[in-house]
């Protein structure tokens, strides 16, 4: 799989390609913070095919966790493009911020249903963990 993608002002471009390690979508608080409140959708992809084109991302990392993860923004309009989850070997990418979101076809599994909200829903066929898969 091959995909292009970028932030909603068109500052920082990327492309992945690599077969998808996971199509996904979490819902833990961390990730309803970054997106508002929904789902964080997700397709991660190897490490070794994931590369800026275009403009360099911000970072924002957390100091208060044993292992927190990297995640990369537009530095202009703020899109979230990309997590870098250390020792994980691959670019957990953001459908949102994919050129043709289409090409994600909804998430295989859905994390942290432990932490989901009333109004948030997984729906039928997609296999459902209380955390992160072992």
């Amino acid at each position: 799989m091959k995909f292009t993608g970028g932030c909603y002002c068109g500052q920082v471009r990327y492309e992945a390609e690599g077969d998808p390690m996971m199509k996904a979508q979490c819902t833990c608080r961390e990730c309803r913070y970054i997106t508002g409140g929904g789902p964080n959708m997700f397709i991660a992809m190897p490490k070794a095919g994931f590369k800026y084109t275009q403009g360099e991302p911000a970072t924002f990392t957390r100091d208060d966790l044993d292992t927190p993860v990297t995640r990369e923004f537009c530095p202009n309009c703020g899109t979230h493009l990309a997590t870098n989850p250390p020792g994980f070997p691959a670019m957990v990418v953001k459908v949102g911020s994919m050129d043709d979101p289409t090409e994600f076809d909804g998430p295989d599994v859905a994390l942290y249903v432990s932490e989901i909200p009333d109004y948030l829903h997984v729906a039928d066929g997609v296999t459902p963990f209380d955390k992160m898969p072992g």
